[in-house]
């Protein structure tokens, strides 16, 4: 458009540079020319009107690329500290779930030593409570056992205190000898009580 214009211009001045012989004749075609100088000159303005519209078009179409751009900088500056936030509390997570479970395996095996243990206390104390139980019938059993060998005792004591000199001359009678059998089997009698309540383990 600029060169129609400058062809126009151009072309005016040359007519003006003419002789006027020949300027009488070109009347009409300065007449048009000034016409199309004019209509160029208005086109111009119009052409430039709208280059100042689209200039400013794309004035704010890179300020609303650049607006838009430092938006994204910023989401994706949100997004690495989001991310960033997320592989912490992840491993945050993982190293209390390491701890948790390494916390769980002890406290499982204190508990298979504890219970091994109570176990072994148990099979102990049931031990124990067998000999125990043992022992009191034994006690018991040595108790009674104990009570006939003071009873055998005490009937021993008790004929030997009764024994006179003629009990002992007829145990001694030389002929039949009966007292002294008597006094055998009397003595065999308090032997054999005495056996039976020995004490056996």
């Amino acid at each position: 458009m600029r060169k129609a214009i400058i062809l126009v211009v151009a072309a005016t001045a040359a007519v003006a540079a003419l002789p006027p012989i020949y300027l009488a004749h070109a009347d009409f075609d300065t007449d048009r020319l000034r016409d199309a100088l004019r209509s160029a000159t208005v086109q111009m303005r119009q052409l430039e009107d709208q280059r100042a519209a689209l200039q400013a078009k794309v004035a704010d179409a890179e300020r609303a690329t650049a607006a838009a751009k430092a938006q994204v900088e910023a989401a994706k500056a949100e997004a690495r500290a989001a991310e960033k936030q997320y592989r912490e509390a992840v491993d945050e997570f993982n190293k209390r779930l390491a701890d948790r479970d390494e916390t769980l395996e002890k406290w499982k095996t204190a508990y298979e030593e504890a219970a091994t243990v109570a176990r072994s206390k148990d099979a102990e104390r049931a031990k124990f409570e067998g000999e125990a139980t043992s022992y009191k019938a034994s006690t018991k059993s040595c108790v009674t056992k104990n009570g006939q060998l003071i009873k055998a005792g005490q009937e021993l004591v008790g004929r030997y205190q009764a024994v006179t000199i003629g009990d002992t001359m007829v145990a001694r009678e030389p002929v039949f000898g009966f007292r002294r059998v008597e006094i055998q089997n009397s003595l065999q009698e308090t032997k054999d009580k005495f056996l039976d309540q020995k004490a056996v383990q």
